[in-house]
């Protein structure tokens, strides 16, 4: 195996186009050397396995599950994949969006932070004089102590969210991340541990944008906005730029 598949990073003779077809690759391991890669990057020795089986799952963190069954084991190994198909290797992937109540109950957010938060989503409306958009309140609108406020806290509880926004919780929580640059021909890929993406992206500083969203480490925290001015476009958003797996070695 050469440097490149040891990494989990490598160029694909075929394209990708969904998730459907990362099941049906994986569901033809016996033929398909992208599947074998995989298979080999998730510590499996090939010639032990006996049957795998993949399906797509929807409403989880986990998109692709495969389920392994090795020669002269019981127990079948379940290997939960979240699937990142990109064109643009410079483009932002939406990882979670969520109503700032769901958030709430998530990470028991005060009644402060949670304020804020509805302030800077639009679910309530500006207090401030003259606010850039008459619909919502930008973080760097905020006055400097509730600034500090809302960084403290984010601070304070950076690893939970980021370790629920990438990961997830329960049995469908996301073991691994296969990035897939969406093209028909030539397509690349890269899978990595769960644990190194969360560490790679979580990793950093929070910080307050230019453009008044919130950066924590790699990801970034932003009201949704679009929608067609639609309610859900005040719902709150994180995005990560997942192509950068690609140069994480």
């Amino acid at each position: 195996m050469n440097k490149e598949q040891m990494l989990g990073s490598e160029t694909a003779k075929n394209g990708f186009k969904n998730e459907k077809d990362i099941v049906s690759k994986f569901n033809n391991w016996k033929k398909d050397n992208e599947a074998q890669s995989w298979l080999k990057t998730m510590g499996y020795i090939l010639s032990e396995i006996e049957f795998v089986e993949a399906l797509v799952l929807s409403g989880y963190k986990t998109d692709v599950q495969v389920q392994v069954t090795i020669k002269l084991k019981k127990a079948i190994d379940v290997e939960n994949l979240q699937v990142k198909l990109v064109s643009n290797l410079k483009g932002f992937n939406q990882i979670d969006k969520r109503w700032v109540d769901k958030y709430v109950e998530m990470w028991s957010i005060p009644a402060n932070i949670t304020k804020l938060l509805k302030e800077y989503t639009g679910e309530f409306e500006p207090t401030i004089e003259n606010p850039k958009d008459k619909r919502r309140t930008f973080i760097n609108e905020f006055s400097i102590g509730n600034q500090n406020i809302l960084l403290s806290w984010i601070e304070n509880n950076k690893s939970l969210i980021v370790n629920d926004i990438i990961k997830g919780r329960g049995k469908f929580s996301a073991e691994w991340m296969l990035v897939v640059q969406k093209i028909e021909t030539n397509a690349r890929w890269v899978l990595k541990p769960i644990n190194v993406v969360i560490n790679h992206f979580g990793n950093g500083k929070v910080i307050i944008t230019k453009l008044g969203n919130i950066k924590i480490g790699r990801v970034t925290m932003q009201r949704k906005g679009g929608d067609g001015g639609r309610k859900t476009a005040q719902m709150l958003q994180f995005k990560i730029n997942p192509a950068e797996l690609f140069d994480e070695m």
